[in-house]
């Protein structure tokens, strides 16, 4: 099992590179987030990575981070999911990106990568609802306006969502600036108040 590679960047693709170990090249697929971390040919990476092993090949998957290596594990827990879609998510989100996304259930904003549609991102978070906490730990203010999400009545703080929603904000993008709003406000502030702030937090993005 090859779990990291170190050494000089000898090439790279749209989707791939090929990073030189003591004289042996590797050829380790990426999302373009990890790319874009890594650096450019010439320079030296410390890469993490996912050795898959099939019947006819064995391909390594490389990741900037430890964290985004475990996202793409537990994305390729839900059906549906390969490494090409877990890659298409990592390339379009961050990790925090993504935990919120499930935490709040924005299906939108999950189905923003390449190759998910809309079944396929209703699976996935609900699939990872449960997980996503032990991978991306929730702060408290998010994780109650998670919960809220799920109440069967709605609060100021959901009515404050569904409003920056309306106005065209992703659900996870609206959640992540109403939680910011309530932790610097408190939880219990009007749903006007929270709207203003929010859209500050928002403009300040």
């Amino acid at each position: 099992m090859i779990a990291k590679l170190k050494g000089r960047i000898d090439a790279a693709g749209a989707d791939w590179l090929v990073i030189d170990v003591n004289g042996v090249g590797y050829h380790v697929s990426c999302s373009s987030k990890t790319l874009s971390a890594l650096g450019s040919p010439g320079g030296f990476a410390e890469v993490h990575t996912e050795m898959l092993v099939s019947q006819d090949m064995i391909r390594l998957v490389g990741f900037a981070t430890v964290e985004e290596r475990e996202w793409f594990r537990l994305l390729q827990s839900v059906q549906g999911v390969g490494t090409k879609v877990a890659l298409a998510i990592l390339s379009t989100l961050s990790t925090s990106e993504i935990g919120n996304a499930i935490a709040l259930q924005d299906k939108a904003m999950i189905g923003r990568a390449n190759g998910v549609g809309k079944k396929l991102a209703e699976r996935i978070v609900l699939e990872l609802k449960d997980k996503a906490p032990a991978y991306a730990p929730l702060s408290s203010d998010l994780g109650r306006l998670a919960a809220e999400l799920d109440a069967p009545r709605p609060t100021a703080a959901t009515d404050a969502v569904s409003a920056l929603v309306n106005l065209g904000y992703a659900q996870a993008q609206a959640g992540a600036a109403v939680s910011a709003a309530m932790r610097k406000a408190g939880d219990d502030q009007p749903t006007e108040k929270l709207i203003r702030l929010a859209l500050k937090e928002l403009a300040l993005a």
